[in-house]
């Protein structure tokens, strides 16, 4: 299999910002081709980035983009957005389920439509992103899907807190446990990637000061690890719950401090990772 990812097609979602974006980035770097699925097309009072913008940057980089505002909890929306994406490339390559949603509050703390967004975003969004995609998926040389969720670990401390995120979270993983076998004979790879620590993007802001951004690294670390993993041969790498760090040591990497937002300072741990 080639080591780059030029020419292939990539659906990301939520890629106007943060990790989804980076990953953008780095294929574009390759001259992929990139459809910008999310829903800022106009700026945002806080949160930065627009599909747009991604769509620029992505051009600028070396990249074919395609900006296409998408709220993946509108079937037809979904829908209309593939069928534009293969229409405009010719086909399909790559999905990176990278949208999704965070409340971490407790149960009696959490009201049922934020519940509601967290099911429709990161489980039916994915759920219902994959399934529009899957028919072109096969038609691709080496196809893959990427759901940037953890990997499924049962240990109560993850749900004591926040069992609603948990479960929603621990849905995406769930679409890679089963849809890796279902597809497996027609070699798509499906896999989960995680962070062993926290990514400083617009996600930690609405932490309420949990999280530091001198604490975290940059998004550059996980599309590095995707773009590791996106370049592999899709028969043979699938169902697996990759982190970020494993898969980098796995291609040769050894220093990781270029990642950090500011080098030397201790790093916090993700969630749903056990020491």
């Amino acid at each position: 299999m080639g080591r780059d990812l030029g020419g292939k097609t990539l659906f990301i979602t939520g890629a106007s910002r943060g990790i989804g974006k980076a990953i953008a980035l780095r294929a574009a770097r390759d001259g992929a081709n990139i459809v910008v699925a999310a829903k800022s097309s106009q700026k945002h009072p806080v949160l930065p980035g627009t599909i747009h913008e991604t769509v620029e940057e992505i051009e600028a980089a070396g990249g074919k983009g395609l900006a296409i505002r998408l709220d993946i909890r509108d079937d037809e929306a979904v829908e209309a957005a593939v069928e534009e994406a293969v229409a405009n490339f010719g086909g399909l390559d790559i999905l990176v389920n990278n949208a999704s949603a965070i409340v971490l509050s407790g149960t009696l703390d959490l009201p049922m439509k934020r519940f509601d967004l967290m099911f429709d975003v990161n489980v039916r969004g994915t759920y219902a992103v994959s399934r529009t995609c899957i028919p072109h998926l096969k038609k691709a040389g080496n196809p893959h899907i990427l759901n940037l969720s953890p990997p499924l670990n049962l240990n109560p401390d993850w749900f004591r807190d926040h069992v609603a995120y948990t479960m929603a979270k621990y849905g995406m993983s769930m679409c890679v446990l089963g849809m890796a076998e279902e597809f497996r004979a027609d070699g798509i790879g499906v896999n989960a990637l995680w962070p062993r620590t926290v990514i400083a993007t617009a996600a930690i802001n609405v932490l309420g000061g949990m999280v530091k951004p001198e604490h975290c690294r940059t998004p550059d670390i996980m599309a590095d690890a995707a773009h590791a993993i996106l370049v592999q041969d899709a028969r043979r790498c699938t169902g697996h719950f990759f982190l970020d760090e494993d898969v980098l040591r796995a291609t040769g990497v050894r220093d990781l401090r270029k990642y950090s937002v500011e080098a030397g300072r201790p790093l916090m741990k993700d969630l749903f990772l056990d020491e």
